[in-house]
């Protein structure tokens, strides 16, 4: 039991919390270039930060490359936050909160994709230990995209209110 929960249904809330904080991440990091998404936002930086405090109640054994992951995506969204809430945009807390926004977006891709290669039958076909070319590729794209999606963002960005 995690907070009263079985663990599928732990397990389940936390995959959900993960899907919303990603699919609202996408919505923030496209819509960089000046749109105004408080609510948006809001809601990318919480579910994702959700995603790692949920993901550190799961019973583990010793440091796990989860665990470190979880630790970085915690750091950076407090970046995210000071750049957003206490620099409030302004000077250098711009592109402070445009990077680690992006950053944070990635670390639960990049989990997304690790878990689908874990639990889909046919992905984990192809890569039983995610150390084929298969699982390396499949990285190397979803980083490719973030990172066009991170200069986009950073060179778009023009100051508009997000918070």
């Amino acid at each position: 039991m995690i907070l009263g929960m079985s663990v599928q249904a732990f397990t389940l809330l936390h995959v959900v919390i993960s899907l919303v904080g990603i699919a609202s991440g996408i919505i923030v990091v496209l819509a960089l270039a000046g749109n105004k998404l408080s609510g948006l936002t809001a809601l990318f930086l919480v579910t994702t930060a959700l995603t790692s405090i949920t993901g550190f109640l799961f019973p583990f054994h010793g440091v796990t490359p989860g665990i470190i992951l979880g630790i970085l995506s915690v750091i950076v969204l407090l970046l995210a936050c000071a750049g957003l809430y206490a620099g409030k945009l302004k000077g250098i807390s711009r592109g402070l909160y445009v990077i680690s926004a992006c950053l944070a977006l990635y670390f639960n891709v990049f989990v997304l994709v690790a878990q689908l290669f874990a639990k889909v039958p046919a992905l984990k076909a192809i890569a039983p230990t995610q150390s084929s070319p298969a699982f390396g590729i499949a990285q190397l794209v979803v980083l490719v995209i973030l990172i066009a999606f991170t200069i986009r963002a950073f060179k778009g960005f023009g100051g508009a209110a997000l918070a």
